[in-house]
């Protein structure tokens, strides 16, 4: 008898539920089997599953891919080697199904037909665990996409059977006992893109309470507790029920607040319950979710109950008594309010971050939310899930709900809310298509983002007329960073950390950021200088490092400072207070201080580029000054387009001859130029249809110019300051503020 012995690894997302091993190709041949046969699983026990091939990924590593109700069925752990063979399957004359123990069901009248559909072709061996999707008319609601498991009690004949048309499917609702390794609950399969951090968890977690012995031979403790933390939504407790259920190990778990009483004593003695009772049911799993509520740091908390509780959960953690097979999880997203003696070795040996996904692991997680979902052809998850930067698991759930909701409400006029059962028909007809998702991510928003998120509006690099050089400075140092940064890597260099933008007031330079911001798909944070300051010691430093801190969880990023000379003028001058002197330290530490910047782009905009403070613009820092300067007569032409592609024009406006007469007017001018012409013409008649030449000159004699020569002057000489050696500073005595006066 052909037989391999193969590693379990964990299903693709897709094939949750559906009775399926993926093997390689090489494996297939030896065995004699072909997509579609029917193999035995045997581990602890033996089971029967489909046999499909694996993706190239997964091609000679030795590994069979089975889902969590599978590997429930054959007993064992991923990571563990199982048996393989060809099997015999015979067809099922009869096939009687119930529910768990814990699990009370109602079956609807044609529950039978409906599960005998979904099972069809599937093999069977007796005292399986047969997960059962449910659907939306399905006569027992779980939540959609969740399985439901039942228990194959007795098949006839017995030995791995097939279902078939011919099989007689019976539903008992009297569950089964005797099963108290039901397949409910969440498997790893609902995890998407934690990859390493499931091994590590695994690796603390399961080693020790299925083979305490490799521990014993190594002379060393197994790990005690490990403590999972990051932004909210990446999955921490979802993570810990996965571990929970796939060990079958006893749970236990502790939300923070509600162990808290208002009698001395009694918090301390509730947490003291839990271990105990979780070593008598040891191996076992405690769960402390929110670990920051109950064990805050002792030194800042002014309640005498938190400090107990602290010191009570640290002897449980680590007193006289040992606390045998008993490990405990706890979960945060607060990691630094934790009462630091808690976070040592022998408490919590191993700090785990869970930080936001990136492109595969929102794929992933993609996946696991929309297996359930009729999605349309059109709908490509890949790019979703480029399109999603900064997503937590969380968000990504709450938008693929709205994109169902969204489907859902093309429906609702067909539907009559009235009628008891809404035509099979229709419910067929149902689809989820692109644009769904489209209209969703209009609406959810990163949560790690929300207090700093701004709405771009959509300002593309068509809305920024003329300035050609400065737009292409711009692209080289943002845009190819984030979109291609294999070209540094092949060059051997990194990166610009940040562009500076100056000129003149109303050149274009904010808009020119919001334009960068939008072509990049990045996250977009706009820091307006002085909304920062504040009077208390302190907060505006605090202001920055959570601006970056924010930006380096969820990046690519793009920071925007507007009005940087306010928020970081030179050091030394200013009499007072110093917390701009503070804040330019700040941020020079940011810039370039000890913690990498990872996929974050600073861009800041200035008009008055020489009082900045010298340190900033170096090398490292803001390495790209660029000057967004007058457009010339090209450019005018172009903004005078963009400001007056919805206004009705009269066959006698030249935009050409306006271009070429407004010399010394910048962008902001030229809108005021195209509004006031219109308003003109309104003045001249109510009913006007369209602007005419002499509105404009009438409009061009109330819009001044913003460049005189003076201000001309003056960014001559900062950009020859600039460009030459001469560090800024030196001439400020004579190159003085003209034009600022």
């Amino acid at each position: 008898m052909n037989e391999v012995q193969l590693e379990v690894a964990k299903a693709y997302p897709n094939d949750s539920g559906r009775g399926i091993a993926r093997l390689d190709p090489d494996t297939l041949l030896h065995l004699k089997l072909s997509p579609g046969d029917i193999i035995e699983i045997e581990g602890g026990d033996t089971t029967a599953a489909k046999v499909w091939r694996a993706d190239r990924q997964d091609w000679n590593t030795d590994t069979v891919r089975i889902d969590g109700f599978t590997r429930q069925n054959a007993d064992v752990g991923i990571g563990e080697r199982v048996e393989i063979r060809k099997a015999e399957a015979e067809k099922a004359d009869s096939l009687v199904l119930a529910p768990p123990e814990e699990a009370s069901v109602q079956f609807g009248s044609d529950a039978a037909g409906m599960v005998k559909r979904q099972i069809l072709k599937r093999p069977v061996v007796s005292r399986d665990i047969v997960p059962v999707m449910s659907s939306t008319n399905h006569p027992f609601m779980r939540s959609p996409g969740q399985a439901i498991p039942l228990i194959a009690v007795e098949t006839e004949p017995e030995g791995v059977v097939l279902v078939t048309e011919d099989t007689d499917v019976e539903l008992r609702e009297e569950p089964i006992s005797g099963f108290e390794r039901t397949g409910g609950g969440i498997t790893y399969e609902d995890i998407g893109g934690l990859q390493n951090e499931i091994q590590r968890v695994r690796e603390m977690v399961e080693l020790p309470m299925k083979h305490p012995q490799i521990f014993q031979k190594l002379g060393i403790e197994p790990p005690q507790g490990v403590l999972l933390h990051g932004p909210p939504g990446t999955g921490k407790t979802l993570l810990a029920k996965a571990v929970a259920n796939e060990t079958s190990a006893s749970f236990f778990s502790i939300a923070g607040p509600e162990i808290i009483s208002k009698y001395y004593g009694e918090s301390e003695q509730q947490l003291r319950e839990i271990f105990e009772d979780a070593k008598e049911d040891s191996p076992s799993i405690i769960f402390i979710d929110e670990l920051d509520s109950i064990a805050p740091k002792r030194e800042d908390v002014t309640g005498e109950v938190e400090r107990r509780v602290v010191a009570q959960l640290l002897t449980m953690m680590d007193g006289l008594e040992g606390r045998g097979q008993v490990i405990v999880i706890a979960a945060t997203n607060r990691v630094d309010a934790v009462d630091p003696a808690l976070r040592r070795p022998g408490r919590f040996d191993r700090e785990i971050e869970i930080g936001v996904p990136d492109e595969v692991g929102r794929e992933e997680i993609l996946k696991i939310h929309t297996r359930g979902m009729p999605l349309s052809d059109d709908v490509n998850l890949g790019h979703l899930a480029g399109e999603t930067h900064g997503f937590v698991g969380a968000d990504i759930e709450s938008l693929t709900k709205e994109a169902a909701m969204r489907a859902l409400r093309r429906y609702l006029p067909e539907i009559d809310l009235d009628e008891e059962d809404i035509p099979p028909s229709l419910i067929d007809r149902m689809i989820v298509k692109r644009e769904d998702f489209r209209g969703a991510l209009g609406e959810v928003e990163p949560s790690a983002m929300r207090e700093v998120l701004v709405e771009l509006p959509k300002i593309s690099w068509d809305n920024v007329g003329g300035l050609t050089e400065a737009k292409q400075d711009i692209q080289e140092a943002v845009e190819w960073p984030l979109s291609s940064p294999e070209k540094f890597d092949r060059m051997g260099v990194d990166p610009p950390a940040g562009v500076l933008l100056y000129g003149p007031p109303g050149t274009g330079k904010t808009l020119m950021a919001k334009a960068v911001a939008n072509e990049t798909n990045a996250n977009f944070i706009s820091v307006r200088g002085p909304q920062l300051l504040s009077k208390w010691v302190g907060e505006s430093e605090k202001a920055i490092r959570q601006t970056f801190r924010k930006a380096r969880q969820v990046s690519p990023t793009v920071i925007f400072f507007d009005e940087l000379d306010s928020l970081a003028p030179g050091r030394g001058q200013e009499v007072g207070n110093n917390v701009s002197e503070r804040v330019v330290n700040q941020l020079l530490t940011e810039l370039d201080g000890l913690e990498e910047m990872g996929e974050v782009m600073v861009i800041g905009a200035t008009n008055r580029p020489d009082i900045i403070d010298p340190a900033l613009i170096r090398s490292g820092r803001f390495d790209r000054m660029v000057m967004v300067g007058q457009p010339g007569v090209e450019g005018r032409e172009r903004i005078l387009e963009i400001h007056t592609q919805d206004t009705p024009l009269a066959p006698d406006v030249s935009l050409r001859e306006l271009a070429e007469i407004t010399d010394g007017y910048v962008g902001s001018d030229l809108a005021s130029i195209a509004r006031e012409a219109a308003i003109e013409a309104l003045r001249d008649d109510d009913s006007a249809e369209e602007v005419e030449m002499r509105h404009f000159r009438a409009a061009l004699e109330n819009v001044r110019p913003t460049i005189t020569e003076d201000i001309l002057d003056y960014y001559d000489q900062v950009e020859e300051q600039f460009k030459g050696g001469n560090t800024p500073g030196q001439d400020r005595r004579q190159g003085g503020h003209i034009g600022f006066q």
